[in-house]
C-alpha cells in the first residue's frame, strides 16, 4: 500500500445555528481559523485529542475540537436573523473547505419593501 503522507489539515467544520446579529467572518489556512479576525491554530493539536469548547478563548466555538485520524473537527455557531433560510436553520457540515474565505450558510436580508410610490406622470 502506498501511504500519502501529506498532513491532514482541518477537515469538517459544523454548524450551530443561533439567534444572534453579530457577523461571522471565517478563514481557513490550513490547520488554522480566522474568526473574525482572531486567529485560532490547531496545528499543534496530537492525534486523538480533544480541546473542550470552554478552553478556546472564542465565543464562535460551539463544541469541542478534535483531531480524529490526522484531521481537525470542530462546530461554528451560525448566526441568524429572525427568519432564517432553510439553508441556515438547518445547515450541513462544511466538509473538507479550502484554504480561503469559509463559505459560510446566509439567508439574504427581506427584500425592502415598497414604501414610497413612484409620482404619477401627469402633465398639466
Amino acid at each position: 500500500l502506498h501511504r500519502d503522507n501529506r498532513k491532514v489539515v482541518l477537515k469538517r467544520i459544523e454548524l450551530c445555528p443561533q439567534r444572534r446579529e453579530d457577523p461571522l467572518d471565517v478563514t481557513r489556512t490550513g490547520d488554522a481559523l480566522t474568526i473574525n479576525g482572531h486567529v485560532f491554530d490547531f496545528s499543534e493539536l496530537p492525534d486523538g485529542a480533544t480541546i473542550p469548547a470552554s478552553e478556546v478563548p472564542c465565543e464562535w466555538i460551539a463544541g469541542p475540537v478534535e483531531r480524529i485520524a490526522g484531521s481537525v473537527r470542530l462546530t461554528l455557531i451560525l448566526p441568524h436573523g429572525p427568519s432564517p433560510s432553510r439553508a441556515v436553520a438547518f445547515p450541513v457540515a462544511i466538509v473538507d473547505p479550502p484554504d480561503g474565505p469559509v463559505a459560510l450558510p446566509f439567508a439574504p436580508p427581506p427584500a425592502a419593501e415598497l414604501t414610497e410610490e413612484e409620482p404619477a406622470d401627469v402633465e398639466g
